[in-house]
């Protein structure tokens, strides 16, 4: 390959995406490690990545544009970490650098991510788990770095100002912020963002362990009057708000009425979610196509005095049905509810039904739906569009059930979780009928493995079952 032209070599590795496979061809010959080097614009390092490194790495490669730096799992035995010089040494011999991230980087602090502002073309910035660093080196990225478009913070557990997000909302040009669990950053707080809601496209907030209804609290708070909340954001498409506390403040949850663009809606657990939410959504957001809400069962203060349930009804879902004709991805996660207390779902089968009639669904993920039997497994047999499936907890489904499965017109990739009801028998049945490219069966005790082997193009199976957590849903 050396008897090539360079220009024809660099076209040819251009098209190499393994990082494996262009280590190995930068072995083959001394042109060929030129040529790489020059081409490559991406690296990950983990705790292999010793500071004496960072230089030569920085030669090497003088055209790098996207930098991961993950020190997850480090120990004292794996030598230094990367630290504040170290960090100059890269903002300074990468000027083509448009995405950086820095995780567990815990000899990193505001001194360090403060040479970042040297990187005028830096557009993406992931910040996971650096422990060191505060609200004063955010402010200096954000007055710094004027390209930024992506910021992702993780786990920063001593940024507890916000003069970095004012700052942002009033200069910057933010498209896409995500903020989880940052303890010293309230809803409250992102409100500052003011004028940069209006440019924002995707937006995420979560809150980590359990959720707080005393504090934090927004002391500006007058209720019924929405000063804290006179701001736009009709770019906003991307939504997830997770353990967000809303009443008796309004907080973030004003954004469902705002988002008009929302095209992807994710609610995890936000206290103070109502019907009155979703059909205000509903009326806004026509162009909405995937939704992913998980409820947990909450005391409800009605007329007929109190009870335990989840905070949305069928009236969320019709509100959903009658407007939303977009809607191609839908999960409904129900936590902590005990299949024989049905009424601690607000949803019916009736509703949940009437929403998969009315919608071009594609993909669905049902989980703890102690309410959906086989006769739901019916309506959704004739669902024309379905193609994913993933049934998790769903305890009243049978091999009648699952024989009604057999007819969906174009289901392809099924999961099965803890689910007690059905057997071999009706599982297999429903593979073998649609020709599934993937199932997954895992904690179905009355699935064996032998059962479903071969039963699809691709099978995996588990005696045990993840659980909420170990899918992120918890």
């Amino acid at each position: 390959m050396d008897g090539l032209p360079q220009a024809l070599l660099a076209e040819i590795i251009k098209r190499i995406t393994s990082p494996n496979d262009l280590n190995s061809i930068s072995l083959v010959s001394k042109l060929l490690y030129t040529v790489e080097a020059e081409q490559r614009e991406s690296i990950r390092v983990g705790c292999g990545l010793c500071p004496a490194t960072v230089t030569s790495l920085c030669s090497r490669f003088p055209n790098l544009r996207k930098v991961e730096i993950n020190y997850s799992g480090w120990t004292v035995d794996n030598g230094m970490q990367l630290d504040n010089q170290d960090l100059c040494v890269l903002s300074a011999h990468c000027p083509m650098l448009t995405d950086l991230t820095l995780s567990f980087c815990s000899h990193i602090n505001d001194s360090g991510i403060g040479s970042l502002a040297g990187c005028k073309k830096l557009k993406s910035l992931r910040l996971d788990s650096v422990s060191a660093l505060s609200s004063t080196g955010l402010l200096k990225v954000a007055v710094g770095c004027k390209s930024l478009s992506t910021l992702h913070l993780v786990g920063l557990k001593k940024v507890n100002s916000v003069a970095w997000l004012e700052y942002l909302g009033r200069e910057g040009s933010l498209e896409e912020l995500v903020v989880v669990d940052c303890k010293g950053i309230s809803q409250y707080d992102l409100l500052k963002f003011g004028p940069g809601w209006r440019k924002l496209q995707k937006f995420e907030f979560e809150i980590k362990g359990l959720v707080n209804v005393v504090q934090p609290r927004d002391h500006a708070y007058v209720a019924c009057y929405q000063y804290k909340y006179d701001f736009c954001c009709e770019s906003l498409t991307d939504l997830t708000l997770a353990r967000v506390v809303t009443i008796p403040e309004i907080g973030l949850r004003c954004l469902l009425g705002k988002c008009k663009a929302l095209q992807r809606l994710c609610l995890y657990y936000v206290v103070g979610i109502s019907d009155n939410d979703m059909i205000t959504l509903s009326q806004n957001c026509n162009n909405l196509t995937s939704i992913s809400l998980r409820l947990e069962p909450i005391w409800i203060f009605g007329p007929e005095g109190r009870h335990v349930s989840t905070p949305l009804t069928n009236d969320s879902l019709k509100a959903l049905a009658l407007r939303c004709h977009m809607l191609q991805t839908v999960e409904l996660t129900f936590a902590g509810c005990e299949p024989m207390y049905p009424s601690e779902i607000g949803f019916t089968q009736e509703g949940f039904v009437m929403l998969i009639q009315s919608c071009p669904i594609r993909d669905l993920v049902l989980s703890g739906a102690n309410f959906f039997d086989d006769v739901g497994m019916k309506a959704l047999s004739s669902a024309q569009y379905l193609e994913t499936l993933e049934l998790m907890d769903c305890v009243a489904i049978t091999d009648t059930g699952m024989r009604f499965l057999a007819h969906a017109p174009r289901l392809t990739n099924l999961t099965l979780r803890k689910c007690y009801g059905f057997t071999d028998g009706g599982v297999t049945e429903v593979a073998l009928a649609r020709n599934l490219e993937s199932l997954v069966i895992e904690g179905c005790p009355r699935v064996s493995h032998k059962a479903v082997q071969g039963a699809a193009k691709s099978v995996k199976y588990k005696v045990g079952y993840p659980g909420l957590y170990s899918l992120n849903r918890g």
